[in-house]
């Protein structure tokens, strides 16, 4: 069956993972978190990436803009559904606020297993991969299977990812290793402001890993939000975890 051209559009910006499901098959907790009006819609898009493809193109579309990624994510979504897709009603839920949880969606989709450093893995893509966009339409596009791969990490019996995280974080229940995550990345010169040891540890979809560059963005940007988090004696809150991966 012919790939929907607006589909074929996002994939070419590197926006390769895609799923289309029917908004009144989407699971109780899923679908009570839209509002009555989103509920109409007929179908949800999740959107997202893998690897490096993504991160030049979205510099090139948005260069300059604070957040390169969802300034252009955003704009792709917007000229995909007006060019490949005129006159169907939509709603872009994300980028934006949304109560929808994208771990939930991308558990829908089957793209997300937990892992011991608390950042989605799939068997393929290991790490590498986010969520990037969820849209309503009233299209009517073939839907996609959910996809089936066992989790990597109930077959790696070594976990190297604990091991190379210098805070020990991943040893111990989420609630103390996040903080124990957030105080070691507070530290002056700390060897985790910019990047993950544990998840550059992950031997799995290594060929898909971020660039240097990608990497410094997207955990500088997260250590902004940790220091916003952080209470005035230096001991830091525990932030939560962000839904969309990066």
């Amino acid at each position: 069956m012919a790939v929907p051209d607006a589909l074929s559009y996002w994939a070419e910006r590197g926006l390769a993972l895609q799923s289309v499901m029917a908004v009144s098959a989407l699971p109780p907790d899923v679908h009570q978190r839209l509002t009555a009006a989103q509920g109409r819609y007929r179908q949800l898009v999740l959107l997202g990436h893998v690897g490096r493809a993504l991160w030049p193109q979205a510099l090139a579309e948005a260069a300059g803009a604070e957040d390169p990624i969802d300034t252009a994510v955003g704009r792709w979504v917007a000229q995909g559904m007006r060019a490949h897709a005129p006159g169907v009603a939509w709603q872009c839920l994300y980028p934006g606020d949304t109560t929808l949880s994208l771990i939930r969606l991308g558990e829908c989709a089957g793209w997300h297993h937990p892992s011991p450093f608390w950042q989605g893995v799939d068997a393929d893509w290991g790490p590498w991969f986010a969520y990037r966009a969820v849209l309503l339409t009233d299209t009517d596009w073939p839907l996609t299977p959910r996809r089936a791969r066992r989790s990597p990490c109930l077959d790696c019996a070594d976990q190297p990812c604990v091991a190379a995280c210098p805070a020990q974080a991943l040893l111990v229940d989420q609630a103390l290793g996040l903080r124990r995550c957030t105080t070691h990345r507070l530290r002056s010169a700390s060897s985790c402001d910019d990047r993950c040891l544990a998840r550059l540890a992950c031997p799995v979809g290594a060929e898909h890993r971020y660039s240097t560059e990608q990497l410094r963005h997207h955990y500088q940007h997260s250590l902004i939000a940790i220091r916003a988090w952080a209470a005035p004696a230096d001991e830091p809150s525990t932030p939560g975890l962000s839904g969309k991966g990066c």
